[in-house]
């Protein structure tokens, strides 16, 4: 081999190395998870979540930090400050609180909500049109009000009054009884709201609410979701049966509910932040996203009040 080409060669073997050591590492991402509290369809959400932003990203691309606030605002609070402070990509807020956190926390990390009912009760805005704007956009667990409220007439077209039971704290919670009770009083019934403050006087209140009513209704509230042990120890030996907003209270405690899948939610919310990681999407632009309702029973509940289920319900598959 001549010098000139040895030299030639050596040139190149030393140009691919040296682009090989420049040549920029894969780039990765942190995501803070903050979740409200521990309930299996927030825990449904939040394993979508991060099923699909792993499978869009790459697990080695994506390094998620979990914390779970055990319902309490103050942690949360705390949980959000901590991730500004670390510098993560992106914040997803699992539940109310957690949203709200995090909107005081920065306004500069993107942050997506999952299992929030009503973005604009949440976030106090006047004027919410879907799109939040800013550095916020995020998923709903908002099952259409108005289907939930004509449930109560297909199950009970008998019954009188219908007892509203929710927790005060929760402005969603607020927001959907306000709605379903408008939406019941137009179908002729006589309703009454049952605020507890929290789960001290849940009992208390549900007692008095199951007395006094031919049925109750219970919305998507993260209160009752904890404790619907205590709404069904109330409520099925007075043979009070109970609709629900979503799938993980009827299980507990209701006869029916127009569920949503919280997993597929967590999943939706994981193809937006894969999508806001990318650079392939502007979260300020991005509108709340909603999943599609399914009317659900549960099976146990209805034998033991001895009540027939309408047409076009799925029974909920027990645990």
């Amino acid at each position: 081999m001549s010098k000139k080409l040895f030299a030639l060669l050596l040139a190149c073997v030393m140009i691919f190395g040296l682009a090989a050591c420049s040549a920029p590492a894969p780039e990765t991402y942190t995501v803070g998870i903050c979740q409200q509290l521990e309930h299996p369809a927030l825990d449904q959400a939040t394993q979508g979540f991060i099923d699909t932003l792993t499978a869009e990203l790459g697990e080695d691309a994506v390094s998620i930090d979990l914390q779970n606030a055990q319902n309490d605002p103050a942690t949360c609070a705390t949980i959000a400050n901590s991730f500004v402070s670390n510098g993560v990509d992106l914040i997803m807020a699992n539940a109310t609180t957690a949203l709200q956190s995090a909107a005081a926390a920065t306004d500069e990390i993107p942050i997506l909500g999952t299992s929030i009912t009503e973005y604009g009760v949440a976030l106090e805005l006047s004027d919410f049109d879907g799109v939040v704007g800013g550095n916020i956009s995020g998923t709903s667990d908002l099952a259409p009000l108005a289907e939930q409220a004509a449930m109560v007439k297909e199950w009970f077209p008998d019954a009188v009054n219908v007892g509203l039971l929710y927790c005060s704290a929760e402005p969603n919670s607020q927001y959907q009884v306000d709605v379903v009770k408008a939406e019941l009083e137009k179908l002729g019934y006589t309703c009454t709201l049952y605020a507890f403050a929290d789960s001290n006087d849940l009992s208390a209140v549900c007692t008095t609410a199951a007395e006094a009513s031919d049925v109750l209704y219970v919305p998507t509230d993260n209160t009752v979701a904890s404790n619907t042990g205590i709404v069904d120890n109330i409520c099925r030996p007075l043979k009070k049966p109970v609709i629900a907003g979503e799938e993980g209270i009827a299980s507990g405690c209701g006869v029916a509910a127009l569920s949503i899948s919280y997993y597929e939610l967590g999943c939706a919310t994981g193809e937006m932040a894969a999508k806001i990681l990318k650079g392939e999407a502007d979260i300020s632009t991005m509108p709340i996203q909603y999943a599609p309702a399914t009317k659900k029973y549960n099976p146990t509940i209805c034998e033991d009040l001895g009540l027939t289920v309408p047409d076009g319900y799925e029974a909920i598959e027990a645990e």
